[in-house]
């Protein structure tokens, strides 16, 4: 079959491969996870066909730096993939992990430098051409799908590019979908067993112990977060709309995940939403979905969030932060179940429990005009208030222990001893940005240690507790700035400042100019 290009081909070929992603990214809506896998090969091999490319596979990035080869469809004749890569092709898998997609029409142009990629493409079999295109969950690169021809050389235009980009998108949601229904899977297999154990135990007994074990994500013992916890129970059997408080780091997807998983809709994935860190221009399109031609670009119909979420939950972060305009369509998906997509007239009905979290006062809003007043109050069904680090110091020992514990494991390092001095110092502190920097702050600790002692380099508390009260946005833009301070100002990759901060890197750039925050270069920098 001669290769197709859709932009040198005739209109034929650029509707037909329209039509072929489009069928692909609707095969793909609600999908159950048995099938994803089948589904996917069966899409590479569509698009092999079509494209006249020779072999395309799927890649599973591991936080070692392994690269799994998952899923891969090739012509016969054609030698199939490694089943792991490390160290064979260094430059490339540096690309890779840094998110950078890579074509080449001709491996034969390939620099010297690359002489170890020209040598794997000959031991596979005599590669020609080759392009990767990788994918980021949560601003961490978790894996890449690769087109590789072996009879001639292959173009790669920008605009075919674009087009298998919205493919491995689609790929990269469903195989993300079925490892978050996995991770369920192994939670109610363990609460199955803890259930069968208490069943035996008196009745309060029990009740104590599901309030303050149950949740294995959440720790703590103090009596704040025990509340917090009797709160989660009494309502996650219920499908009623959630409203969760608290500043920022404080745990608020924890306490929604933890909801979810209690509640009748665990056996599917919980779908979440961040409104803050979607632009406003596309928001809607990513909660209620588009038609084919609803706006410039709308090249093929997509289903919205609320659509995926269909039987399940959806967890709307920062719901404080929603545009005005949208918040109509919200509220009436609350009340009636049903939404239109963009450029579409049809209703769409969905059976979707809503959990809401914000960390900014929505009574005010409702004032200041800034957020409607009937859906605040279909929201604030049932507020759960989820306390700062500062208000349940009891608790910062068990945290430290148990991220000492995870950072001991992903670090190789054996820890046996923190000194009181630290302890007390963490107990101190007012933690202005609460778990999540209580997290950064041991991280860093695990990163500098060289012994068996953890010695915790804690901000002064002096300063802290004589410094003016500041806002919410002050706090953050001082965080984000020590934390760019740490990495070299380095946003991007393993160990850059949206890593620390638990954030994608779109999203950090976003607050970074919402916050003025801008790198000064000093002259020592420059020369």
């Amino acid at each position: 079959m001669p290769e197709m290009n859709i932009i040198e081909g005739d209109q034929i070929d650029r509707l037909k491969f329209e039509a072929i992603l489009s069928d692909l990214s609707a095969a793909f809506i609600n999908v159950h996870v048995s099938e994803v896998d089948g589904k996917i090969v069966q899409g590479l091999q569509r698009i092999v066909e079509f494209l006249g490319v020779d072999r395309s596979t799927v890649w599973k990035v591991t936080p070692d730096g392994k690269m799994h080869c998952t899923h891969s469809f090739a012509r016969p004749g054609i030698k199939p993939p490694p089943d792991v890569i490390l160290n064979l092709v260094p430059i490339w898998e540096a690309m890779v992990l840094d998110g950078e997609i890579f074509e080449i029409s001709d491996v034969d142009e390939l620099p010297e430098s690359q002489i170890r990629e020209k040598e794997y493409c000959k031991a596979q079999g005599g590669i020609r051409s080759i392009m990767f295109l990788p994918a980021s969950v949560g601003g961490v690169v978790v894996g890449f799908i690769t087109f590789v021809s072996y009879s001639a050389k292959k173009a790669w235009p920008t605009e075919l590019i674009n087009r298998l980009r919205l493919l491995w998108d689609v790929f990269t949601n469903a195989l993300e979908r079925k490892r978050a229904d996995q991770k369920i899977q192994r939670a109610l297999e363990e609460i199955q067993v803890l259930k069968d154990r208490l069943e035996a135990e008196n009745l309060y007994l029990r009740d104590q112990i599901d309030i303050e074990y149950k949740h294995h994500e959440i720790i703590g013992k103090s009596d704040v977060i025990k509340r917090v916890l009797l709160r989660v129970e009494q309502v996650a059997a219920t499908d009623s709309t959630v409203l969760i408080l608290g500043e920022t780091g404080t745990g608020k997807e924890l306490i929604a995940r933890a909801i979810h998983n209690s509640g009748s809709r665990r056996n599917r994935a919980m779908i979440k939403v961040n409104c803050a860190a979607l632009p406003a221009a596309l928001i809607e399109a990513e909660l209620f979905g588009r038609e084919k031609g609803a706006y410039t670009g709308a090249v093929t119909r997509q289903a919205g969030r609320f659509e995926a979420a269909n039987g399940s939950t959806i967890f709307l972060d920062e719901i404080g932060d929603l545009p005005l305009e949208l918040q109509a369509k919200l509220l009436r998906v609350i009340q009636e179940g049903q939404f239109e997509r963009l450029g579409s007239p049809h209703p769409i009905d969905v059976d979707v429990r809503v959990i809401a979290a914000t960390n900014r006062n929505l009574a005010l809003a409702v004032k200041e005009g800034r957020f409607r007043e009937d859906l605040y109050y279909r929201l604030n069904v049932f507020p759960i208030s989820v306390p700062p680090l500062r208000e349940r110091r009891e608790d910062i020992p068990l945290l430290v222990s148990a991220m000492v514990e995870e950072f001991s494991k992903n670090f190789d390092k054996k820890i046996e001893r923190i000194p009181k001095k630290s302890m007390d110092a963490m107990e101190l502190y007012q933690w202005p940005g609460n778990i999540r920097e209580l997290r950064n702050v041991v991280e860093r600790a695990m990163i500098l240690s060289n012994g068996t002692t953890l010695v915790v380099d804690v901000p002064d508390i002096s300063a802290a507790i004589s410094a003016p009260a500041l806002s919410i946005a002050e706090i953050d833009r001082r965080h984000i700035v020590s934390v760019l301070e740490k990495t070299g100002w380095r946003v991007r990759g393993k160990n850059g400042a949206a890593e620390v901060l638990g954030l994608k890197p779109t999203t950090l750039d976003s607050r970074m100019k919402k916050l003025g925050i801008k790198r000064n270069i000093t002259v020592s920098e420059i020369s």
